[in-house]
């Protein structure tokens, strides 16, 4: 399975995966997204529409909920997943499941203030998305 695009050959699959999700899990289902980058996993734990990477490599979103991260708690080979097919995703910060994986809960998760896109930001945002024309937040 996969999607036509193409990843660095060293890619290294054997480093650890995680999943952030609003529910607890003992298996992600086929089509999951997972990340290496346990950060960006926290994040989407918290359900956010707006993600935004800055120059300085922080990143912010605008999620509101509590939520849980997992670790997936088997081997991950080059077959197991594959890059989200979304154009910002050049970072391969996340990847799709091509099968069921099981996890193991490793937090749970609250919006943490320093995260958190401010109203200002958001709207400096939209603004950009609007003067672009992009079809997402994602950044």
């Amino acid at each position: 399975m996969g999607n036509g695009i193409t990843c660095p050959s060293d890619w290294d699959y054997s480093q650890p995966w995680y999943h952030g999700s609003q529910q607890r899990l003992t298996v992600l289902r086929t089509g999951s997204s997972i990340s290496q980058n346990r950060m960006i996993a926290r994040f989407f734990s918290h359900r956010p529409q707006i993600v935004s990477q800055y120059d300085d490599g922080s990143i912010k979103h605008d999620g509101t909920t509590s939520g849980f991260l997992f670790i997936i708690d088997e081997e991950i080979s080059a077959e197991d997943v594959y890059p989200h097919p979304h154009p910002v995703n050049e970072s391969y910060w996340e990847w799709l499941t091509t099968r069921e994986l099981k996890n193991r809960l490793v937090e749970e998760t609250a919006v943490r203030e320093e995260e958190f896109l401010t109203d200002d930001e958001i709207a400096n945002l939209r603004q950009r998305r609007e003067r672009k024309s992009e079809e997402t937040f994602t950044e």
